[in-house]
């Protein structure tokens, strides 16, 4: 594949291959050398070798082959008349020491993906900052070009304190005067209220921390679907969880609203239990699809995940079994949902009036429009893939069914919530991806990327976009250029795609960051690749990265929520956005996967 103009100013210093064959008298362009971002694949497919003294691209352009070239020859001095003499980077003792954004090669790694170049690295620039001040950045080697632009107060000369905005008038710090205030556009509280004891008794309710769900209800959630044959409630504390169980489709927190709609007011949640469905069909198949996570509960589930039970969690455990054959089927996996929720939304109904009773917590959340700051949006990426794959938004009431659109039944389009929405139980999840990658419902109420992006001073969150991933390849590009359409509208600076699971999907996560990119946005990936995952796709635009993999191996390991967003790869993601907005560049992967890389980017990010 040979190298576009663009594409060879990225690659001047690298290995000079022919592309294709060549005869005798061909004075090279672009258009006669091999990309070097695929060598690693043809080296390690024993296609091609590389050897020492071969020259750069930037020495063999324009230079003539003396003799005939076959397709993916390394080419030497001797091949070639017309060889410039570029002198070697390390003679350069200049540019060594004038660039003042230079990356540390001891302290900095890409998050790699194991596919075609699509990650990087967070470099550590030289820079002056003073909290609440500008960060001045000269650059000798741009012809004396200065940039200034806002530091905030949380960088101390490690990583770019803030990106530059669009806006030429970024570049001047404004008069104070003439800031404009930041607009809270609606707020949610969260009231936390505690469960130190779950029994099953005659009737349900909430008092002194004790919650008590009415065992009749299994009953009437028998009733929710004809798909439904039975159901089992059962109390697991948290001195019990080596208990076997079917494979756990979901974690769905107990909140409800007791002032305003999904999004504002003040909702209470309880701590300290969380619901946990479970699911076969009667032919003992479990409700999954790729990969399960059937087994103990003490060993199947990564606890202290956003999206799984804490700790010391009790949990409820709703198994449901459904009728044969229907696992694979969408209508399967919401029946055992909707079964589960019969029970949730009594407990939920038990705890709306707490007046008079003291929470042990509260949090606070604010959809703000910060003026000034650089415009992002996070698009996240949710199943839409026939079968099985199902989500409900913006239910009525909080982790709930009722009242949820599927995101499948609106043609996977990209659908904005607020990011208080979001945090609002906005999302019951319903898909039944592997285990390890699954963004569960619970993970929505707690996402790491929302909650961290929202408070934020030195960025202005827009919107969080959900989009599907659909069946079809038509589909596919249908909504993904939807996707760039929208974010075009919404004038962003920057955005985050993160994806759930991995495989046909990645195909979706490809597309829909090359709509964002090619829009002259600023875009990072993130999503879990590894070496299970790997991407077998990729585009210009996937240069910047995310790893979510937590499994030594790099595998799906069927263990709940274990490859999920946690806070610190939200923090990585944040930085290494700010970073690319900011026009630093980003080195490039490793060929492989190698766990060593996230954890220096760990390091720099703290």
């Amino acid at each position: 594949m040979s190298l576009s103009q663009e594409t060879l100013e990225a690659h001047l210093n690298d290995p000079a291959v022919l592309c294709c064959r060549r005869p005798a008298g061909t004075v090279l362009s672009a258009a006669d050398f091999e990309d070097p971002a695929i060598f690693p694949d043809l080296v390690d497919s024993n296609l091609m070798t590389l050897k020492e003294g071969g020259l750069t691209i930037q020495q063999a352009l324009g230079a003539t082959l003396i003799n005939d070239g076959e397709a993916l020859t390394q080419l030497t001095p001797d091949l070639l008349d017309g060889v410039k003499d570029i002198p070697s980077a390390s003679d350069d003792d200049e540019s060594d020491d004038s660039a003042d954004t230079s990356a540390s090669s001891d302290d900095g790694g890409p998050d790699s993906c194991s596919c075609c170049g699509t990650a990087g690295e967070i470099p550590t620039p030289v820079a002056q900052a003073s909290a609440g001040g500008y960060v001045h950045l000269h650059l000798d080697k741009a012809e004396g070009l200065d940039l200034v632009f806002p530091a905030g107060g949380a960088v101390s000369g490690s990583c770019p304190a803030a990106p530059m905005t669009a806006s030429p008038a970024a570049s001047v710090p404004p008069a104070e005067d003439d800031t404009p205030a930041d607009r809270v556009l609606r707020t949610l509280v969260k009231k936390d209220y505690p469960v130190t004891k779950v029994v099953i008794g005659s009737e349900t309710s909430y008092a002194d921390g004790v919650l008590t769900v009415d065992g009749s209800l299994v009953e009437a959630a028998k009733k929710a679907d004809p798909l439904v044959k039975d159901v089992e409630m059962t109390v697991i504390n948290p001195a019990d969880r080596h208990v076997y169980s079917n494979t756990i489709m979901d974690v769905i927190p107990v909140a409800a609203k007791a002032e305003g709609k999904l999004g504002e007011g003040v909702t209470n949640v309880l701590s300290g239990a969380v619901f946990v469905l479970t699911g076969m069909d009667e032919a003992g198949v479990q409700v999954h699809e790729f990969g399960s996570c059937e087994g103990y509960m003490d060993e199947k589930i990564r606890y202290g995940r956003p999206g799984c039970p804490d700790d010391n969690d009790i949990m409820i455990r709703v198994d449901v079994k459904i009728e044969k054959g229907t696992g694979m089927e969408r209508r399967g996996p919401f029946a055992a949902h909707s079964a589960c929720d019969v029970i949730v939304h009594a407990c939920r109904e038990a705890i709306k009036n707490l007046d008079g009773v003291k929470p042990i917590g509260e949090e606070t959340f604010k959809d703000v429009r910060r003026a000034g700051r650089p415009r992002v949006v996070l698009v996240k990426e949710i199943m839409g893939q026939g079968a099985m794959h199902d989500n409900l938004l913006v239910p009525t009431e909080p982790c709930g069914v009722k009242g949820g659109q599927k995101n499948v039944d609106l043609g996977n389009v990209p659908v904005v919530l607020s990011p208080n929405e979001v945090l609002d139980g906005g999302i019951h999840a319903l898909a039944c991806i592997g285990p390890a990658t699954k963004e569960i419902t619970r993970h929505f109420f707690r996402e790491p990327l929302v909650e961290a992006l929202q408070t934020d001073e030195e960025l202005d969150l827009t919107g969080v976009v959900f989009i599907g991933s659909p069946q079809v390849n038509d589909e596919k590009t249908f909504v993904s250029e939807r996707l760039g359409a929208l974010v075009e509208a919404m004038e962003v600076d920057g955005a985050i795609v993160t994806t759930e699971g991995f495989g046909n999907n990645h195909i979706d996560f490809s597309e829909n960051i090359a709509a964002i990119g090619s829009r002259g946005v600023p875009v990072v990936g993130v999503t879990f690749a590894a070496y299970q995952g790997q991407l077998v796709v990729g585009n210009k635009y996937m240069d910047a990265m995310i790893e979510l993999n937590k499994d030594p191996e790099g595998f799906e390991n069927e263990i709940l929520a274990d490859n999920t967003t946690t806070p610190d790869d939200a923090a990585r993601a944040i930085l290494m956005l700010k970073t690319k907005m900011a026009g630093i560049p980003i080195e490039p992967p490793e060929h492989k996967w190698d766990e060593a890389v996230i954890e220096a980017n760990k390091r720099l990010v703290k």
